[in-house]
């Protein structure tokens, strides 16, 4: 019997297994038995991130018609695609989709009941929905697959390159013929500049919390009315500003013109500011009015091929940028042209034959554009989206909060509004780009500066700030506590410079000149950004301290970017020092940590998720090499009788009780011995802290 070790089950790790599952009828013959070692401390399916166990507050910035962990008919894949419901399909008729289990928690069994396909699921719904996956793809899996989930920390690798591999648990070690490291979004020791800022905090009685995700963030130290500079205005900041209010027993009630925030006297006062000084865009709150574009159009595979035959070196926003700008803005002018013509002065024919001859950065396509698009507030602008305070002078505090509550008013309306349904073709162009953009980074032709500045800075932050934002009800609320005055802006490029004489936090922004807040809380409110030298993670410390794992290094005549990646071959093998540089031939890393730079592990439907072609291919390349490397077993099934079946809600219930976590696997297995001395054990979930599965 062949043995694979997955470390980490989050959403990668049961996107991973879903191929395997898919794959196995194809490469793994039935006498090449194949055991799956699943490690995690946090429940399979959610993971840590998604795990069930947080707040309620905290909310997907995605509908849930727009969440899949399936492949579908656009996916392009060389093993078959199982399609699968969205988030939203499962969550209306869950008991259509084996193996079922109800909630036990009857405030997540209310919401999954209710939920629309437009709504913005808690973490927690998404939480069920992957638990529910998971156990869909363990069920999934053929008689000679079965699987062994251990609650448990990895806490090392080691093993020969061409012997058996040995992952190190906390109480027990499991040898391998292949190991996957799917670990998902990491967290490091801070980084010198906030160790510098703890150490100001403790040195005078201050809080500050360094980079953090939001579900593990202990906010308890912030006191009541305490002054406080939030530093960020992402996604965790949101997270963030709502534990510190509604967490706190605060509540928002509706009002004629939007929301009205009750106090509950626990709150802070929430100075918040950012490189850009805005929040990140809402997500809209509408679908197409017109029929979808056909994409790639001038970022497909073909602009890819051209950009990478040129000689040189290559500069992302100098070469690839205004390709991927003009793919943006077909979306954008596809949807405007076809749902809103009454806003266009050209037959959309006539726009496109001209729009395909001009550059975006040229004259002429602004020529035409200002032509065929009358009112300038339907013109796409990238600058002035990415950065809307740039120039902006403000004479005090109180000015810059009208400005930014009349600019958050005006984002959640645009994206509420289906009359600006052009915005969503741009979004959906934008994440056209993603299936193109891998093959242009592994093409190693971009120099390190566009990389460094280019690619991991600018590239990243313009997508989030752009695509990535929260719901619309959120800018709403950040509105009703600015009114409330709990929450502050600062302005763009927010400054915050620790004053020893006093021991407070001093913010500032050139967006009001001279003026400056002090406080005696600083919060990161931002992910962290991972680095090997400072990974928390012990497998990765013991590989890097070892020699077998190497960050991905960038060098060129102007600029080193460490980027902060585990370096992988294009198949997912892992680059291995010690063997000059060649991948190892039975270690794969798949996920944000990898230099791969796929970080969603579930995606749109029908976007052709990069993630999703990963898993693929690494599992179809495991399968092969497992099935290459094992022995044939001449009585693969005998003495075995294995089955599946539904868990009740009462064995759930139950486990809640006892304290241990149910919420991923829900299924139990009879497994009868073909000893005479013996009789069928029933496992259920968990035994000890791992359990074995079919």
């Amino acid at each position: 019997m062949s043995t694979l070790v997955i470390v980490g089950a989050g959403p990668r790790g049961t996107g991973l297994l879903e191929r395997i599952a898919a794959n196995a009828p194809e490469l793994l013959p039935a006498d090449r038995p194949l055991h799956i070692h699943l490690v995690d401390p946090h429940p399979p399916g959610g993971g840590r991130i998604w795990r069930r166990e947080q707040s309620a507050l905290l909310r997907m910035n995605s509908m849930a018609e727009d969440v899949t962990i399936f492949t579908d008919e656009r996916s392009t894949l060389t093993g078959p695609v199982r399609p699968g419901p969205s988030l939203a399909e499962w969550a209306a008729r869950p008991e259509a989709y084996p193996p079922y289990l109800p909630p036990a928690d009857p405030a997540l069994a209310e919401e999954l009941r209710t939920l629309a396909a437009t709504d913005f699921p808690t973490r927690r719904a998404q939480s069920a929905y992957l638990d529910w996956a998971f156990r869909r793809a363990v069920a999934e899996l053929p008689p000679h697959v079965t699987v062994t989930v251990h609650r448990d920390t990895a806490h090392a690798l080691t093993g020969p390159v061409d012997g058996p591999q040995t992952v190190r648990l906390s109480g027990r070690d499991l040898t391998a013929d292949r190991v996957v490291l799917a670990l998902g979004h990491l967290d490091s020791a801070p980084e010198p500049r906030h160790q510098a800022n703890t150490a100001f905090a403790a040195r005078h009685g201050r809080f500050h919390l360094p980079p953090a995700y939001s579900a593990d963030a202990d906010l308890s130290p912030v006191r009541p009315g305490e002054h406080v500079v939030l530093r960020g205005m992402g996604l965790a900041a949101v997270d963030l500003v709502s534990l510190l209010t509604e967490g706190r027993g605060g509540r928002f009630e509706p009002a004629p013109d939007g929301l009205r925030y009750r106090p509950s006297g626990r709150e802070p006062v929430i100075h918040i500011g950012s490189r850009r000084g805005v929040p990140y865009h809402s997500k809209t709150h509408y679908r197409l009015q017109g029929p979808p574009a056909p994409l790639p159009r001038h970022f497909g595979p073909a602009a890819v091929d051209a950009l990478t035959a040129r000689p040189g070196p290559l500069e992302l926003r100098r070469d690839a940028w205004p390709l991927m700008a003009k793919e943006i803005g077909f979306g954008y002018y596809h949807e405007l042209f076809h749902a809103h013509p009454d806003r266009t002065t050209l037959p959309w024919e006539d726009f496109l034959a001209a729009y395909d001859t001009v550059d975006w950065y040229g004259a002429e396509r602004a020529e035409l554009v200002a032509a065929a698009v009358p009112d300038p507030a339907d013109r796409l602008d990238f600058e002035h989206l990415d950065r809307p305070l740039t120039g902006l002078r403000l004479p005090d505090g109180e000015a810059l909060q009208r400005h930014l509550r009349a600019y958050v008013r005006a984002d959640a309306d645009r994206r509420t509004d289906p009359a600006h349904s052009a915005d969503l073709g741009a979004f959906l162009a934008l994440l056209s780009l993603y299936g193109q953009l891998p093959r242009l980074v592994a093409s190693g032709r971009l120099t390190a500066r566009s990389v460094a500045e280019d690619l991991d800075g600018w590239w990243t932050g313009f997508f989030s700030h752009l695509a990535s934002g929260p719901p619309g009800f959120r800018l709403r609320q950040l509105l009703a506590l600015s009114e409330a005055g709990v929450v502050r802006f600062l302005g763009a490029d927010t400054e915050v410079v620790p004053d020893e004489s006093d021991g407070t936090f001093v913010a500032g922004s050139p967006t009001v000149p001279g003026h400056r807040v002090r406080a005696t809380a600083l919060i990161e409110a931002y992910l962290p950004r991972h680095a090997p030298e400072r990974t928390a993670d012990p497998v990765l410390r013991e590989l890097l301290r070892a020699g077998r794992i190497r960050e991905e290094v960038l060098a060129g005549p102007d600029r080193t970017h460490r980027s902060g990646l585990i370096e992988v071959a294009p198949d997912g093998r892992i680059v291995d020092p010690a063997l000059d540089g060649a991948p190892h031939p039975r270690r794969l890393a798949l996920g944000p940590h990898t230099n791969a730079r796929s970080y969603a592990a579930f995606a749109r439907p029908r976007t052709d998720a990069p993630a999703f072609r990963q898993n693929d291919a690494a599992a179809r390349a495991l399968l092969q090499a497992l099935a290459a490397d094992a022995e044939p077993d001449t009585e693969p099934n005998a003495g075995r009788d294995r089955t599946v079946e539904a868990r009740t809600g009462e064995d759930q219930a139950g486990e809640d009780q006892a304290g241990a976590s149910i919420s991923a696997v829900a299924c139990s297995a009879v497994i009868s011995s073909g000893t005479a001395a013996s009789r069928p054990a029933r496992l259920r979930w968990p035994v000890a802290r791992s359990s074995s599965v079919r």
